[in-house]
Formats: C-alpha cells, structure tokens, sequence
C-alpha cells in the first residue's frame, strides 16, 4: 500500500515546478494555468504509471495475535508482502479552491502473495498466503504552499480509505486449519490495511515528496551563459476549474547575476478553462533575456559578401552598388563591403493586446574591406527610432516576406533558404507611421533617394528579426537574422521598392 503513496510525486512533479531565492509576491514572469481537464488527463496518466509502479513495490509487514480454535491465542506474521496483480479503475485529481489538490483512487483491486507464520507457545506454523483486496478507495486533499526560496511546500490535510473484501487463501503447515477460520484472519487483515492506508500516505508525502521537491534545482541552463530562474512568486492558487502556477521567469547572467530593475506587468489570463493547459509570457522574460544578451554582445552582427549565395545577382561589393552609390563605386573600385551593426543599449519588448513594440537605438557601419586588409568606414547608419508591431501567430520562415511580388525563381531561392521551420511572428497587416526613423552620416551624399529607401527597406526587416525573433528562438536565431538580410540583398532586383510592406520615414 506504501506504493499508493509513491505516485503522488509522478503526479504532482509535472505540476509543482520550482527555483532561486527571491522575494514571494512579485508579478510572475510565466504563468501555467493547468484546468480540470488537464488535471483529468494527469490523473489517468499517473493511473497507468501508479500501475505500473505498484507491480515492483514490497508491502511492508505486520504482525498481530489471533484466536485459535482450541488452542487459545497466538502471535501471526505476514512479510515478504509483493503486489502480484492489480487494477486501478477510476482515478481523479481534482482542484480544491484556496488549498490545492484534491487526489482519488476508487473501486481498485489488488492481489497480494507472501509468506505468513503463526506461533503458540512451542507451536509454530508457516507457509504463503494468497490475498485479493477489492474495492480500495483512497480520498486525499493535498495543500499547496510555497517557501521563501521560491520552492513548492505540500501537505495532506486530509485523508480517508475504505476497502470493501479482503479474501485470503493460505497454504502451508496445517493451512488447511487456518483456513478454517480464515473470517477473522480476513477481519483482521482489512482492519490493519484500512488503517495503514493513510498512515503510509501521510509519511510518504511528509518524508519523501516534501523532501524531495526541497532538493530540485532552483535555475535551468538556457545556454553557455545565460540561465533562467522559474522559481515561484507565490503559492499554487487554485479554483473549482483551475491551477494557477505563477513563476518568476527571469533569464540572467550566470556568471554574475545583478540585481533587475525592471518590473515584471501584470499578467490577466482570460477567464476560461476549455483547454487542458494555458501558458502566459510577459515582455520581462524577453527584457530580462535583452539585458543579459546584449551584454554578452550577441545582438551584434556582421555581414560580409561570403555570406552572399554565390549565384546572386547583387553582392556585397563597391561594383554592385555601382547603380545605387556611383560615388561609392569609384572611390573604392571593385572592393568588397562590410556591414557592422551593434545596439548600445538592450531594447526592451512592450506587450499590449494583439500587438508588441520595440524601441532599440542601432548602428549599422558600413566598411570597405582595402587591400591592405583594413577597413575604410564609408557610412553609418543611426536607428534612433523603431516600432515593431506583431502578432503571435504561427508562422513559416519563408512565409514571412511578402512573395507575390518575387518571381518563381525568387520563390523557391527563399525556400531553399528558409526550410519549413516554425517561429511565432507574423507583421501586423496596418502598421503606423513611421516604423522607423535613420540618421546617416558619413559620405551620406553618396545615397541617391532610391538607394536610401532599398537599404532602409532591407534595415527594416533584418531589424525586426534582430530584435524580436532573437527572443523567440534563442540560439539560432543570429545566423537567420542574418540570412534574411542577406536574402533581402540578393532580391532588391525583383522586389519593387515602392511597394515594400514596411513603411517607414527616413531623416538623413
């Protein structure tokens, strides 16, 4: 029966997750919300693992004394106690508002076999026994709490058991007699089992769940620098429907962890619960992901014309540009270019409904690569302003650039580029105006009006990319971000400038 016990944690594990000190009460970065019907589903779930389970389990044993017929009283042992079948039929797991779960096991049946012995005086008998248990029903409610160091506490407040028959075959060393009695060995058997039910249930949770989630780690790597902290802000809160978990959600610098001054938002979930599972993000998570990356320098970038596929029409070279920048062209003939961008401060995400907006201060240099091998600055390029709105749809790689105004061969150069990899952006259909302001400086005359809106068309969307995809997919969103840019230079020929589905307003 202590096996019953043992299943509370593969249950409640996927429910109670946890992590570093802090401060209860703060708003949560990440929110779970697991419904009745996630809870139902769960439950039959851990049925099937507490099943399993339950097969590899020794019972503990007991002993007790027993009446026999003519001979008076005596002592009996049952031990060696293994679960040899059983089936569990009905399960539920169930929210209790204001405390936690609510777990039941009912109409279960188990068979148990061992080894029994009996002993009078200078009589002793022994030999195994066989014992079917039907009819086992466990109810037991489970509070939910939290530490100060952000872990998961849980309590069973309550606990009651019933079990309807227990039959017992025994076979042995004069079995046949104690069979003759064996009502109130069954009696006695039902009655200790009954009791020991929620005993083992209350120490199992106390000695070995409690202890347990005290010991999970407090932090998960993300990668080799940056760690997330998914500690609890405050207890498990649930209702008739639901169970809310609020985490904390904050990615910061392993290394050397600093104080955030930044202010997790309130998180409003919609009131429903016709899913089994909800999970809520707000823009601290990504801020506090900006922070620790942009101080690792992984939102800078550099492109250069290798990264150009070799059958493009236009390269990252003076001669290239000759019909944009003629200036550029003769100045630095036949050389190749080097775009350089850094951010000086880590742009910081704003969530509102159905949209999301960045304001990051870029600078894109651009060099000539000189045969001497070093670099001549030939122009900057200041974002002082950029508003990137979105909505969080389900989204292909390929899908995100406007293809009706590509070719066929432009067409499938994208998909070659971009396979069939999900990330979750998509542009808002009516942007507002202006999606973005430049500076530039630096043999800004070589620019002709046309230029100016090719490359600042072609900025927009390796910045949107840069800024907000690299918070989506973390790790390899740096290489696509520059894949896109480089794809935008290999099509300016096909797409029609005037027609870009980024609008902006450019101050040179």
């Amino acid at each position: 029966m202590g096996a019953l016990a043992g299943a509370l944690p593969s249950i409640l594990l996927a429910l109670l997750l946890t992590s570093t000190p802090e401060a209860l009460g703060a708003n949560p970065g990440l929110v779970a919300r697991i419904t009745d019907k996630g809870l139902e589903y769960a439950a039959q779930e851990g049925l099937l693992a507490l099943q399993s389970e339950l097969l590899r389990i020794t019972l503990p044993d007991f002993t007790g004394d027993v009446r026999i017929p003519h001979a008076g009283r005596g002592s009996y042992e049952f031990r060696s106690l293994n679960i040899h079948s059983c089936e569990l039929r009905h399960s539920a797991l169930r929210p209790v508002p204001s405390q936690g779960l609510s777990l039941s096991i009912s109409d279960s049946f188990i068979r148990v076999q061992g080894r029994w012995k009996v002993r009078k005086s200078f009589l002793k008998l022994q030999g195994s026994f066989d014992v079917s248990v039907k009819g086992i029903s466990i109810s037991v409610n489970l509070l939910l709490g939290s530490e100060s160091s952000g872990r998961p506490t849980v309590t069973a407040s309550s606990c009651s058991s019933d079990i309807d028959d227990v039959e017992v075959d025994m076979s042995g060393d004069l079995g046949w007699l104690l069979n003759l009695f064996h009502n109130q060995i069954e009696s006695k058997f039902q009655k200790v089992l009954k009791s020991r039910i929620c005993e083992m249930i209350q120490k199992s949770v106390s000695s070995d769940l409690q202890p347990y989630l005290q010991t999970l780690p407090v932090t998960t790597d993300i990668d080799s620098f940056a760690d997330i902290d998914y500690s609890l802000v405050e207890a498990p809160w649930a209702t008739a429907q639901m169970l809310e978990v609020m985490f904390k959600g904050e990615i910061f610098h392993r290394n050397h962890r600093s104080p955030v001054t930044l202010l997790a938002p309130v998180i409003n979930l919609p009131e429903e619960h016709n899913k089994m599972v909800y999970f809520a993000v707000s823009d601290y998570v990504f801020n506090t992901a900006s922070l620790v990356y942009h101080e690792e320098g992984y939102l800078n970038f550099s492109i250069t014309d290798d990264m150009i596929p070799p059958d493009s029409n236009i390269r990252l070279t003076t001669k290239s540009f000759r019909p944009f920048v003629p200036r550029l062209a003769r100045l630095y003939p036949n050389m190749n270019l080097e775009l350089q961008g850094s951010v000086p401060s880590a742009p910081l995400l704003n969530f509102s409904p159905g949209n999301l907006s960045v304001n990051p201060y870029m600078e894109i240099d651009a060099f000539v690569l000189l045969p001497s091998s070093s670099k001549e600055p030939v122009f900057r390029l200041t974002v002082v302003r950029f508003r990137a709105f979105a909505n969080a749809v389900p989204f292909s790689p390929h899908a995100f650039l406007p293809t009706h105004h590509l070719d066929n061969s432009s067409r499938s150069q994208l998909k070659y580029y971009f396979p069939e990899r999900a990330f979750l952006l998509a542009l808002t259909p009516n942007l507002p105006m202006p999606f973005a302001t430049f500076s530039c400086n630096t043999l800004s005359s070589f620019f002709s009006a046309f230029t100016t809106k090719v490359l600042c068309s072609c900025l927009h969307v390796y910045l949107f990319n840069a800024c907000i995809s690299h918070y989506v997919s973390l790790g390899y969103c740096e290489e696509k971000c520059r894949q896109i840019f480089v794809y935008l230079l290999c099509s300016l020929s096909v797409f029609d400038p005037g027609r870009l589905h980024f609008p902006c307003f450019f101050a040179l």
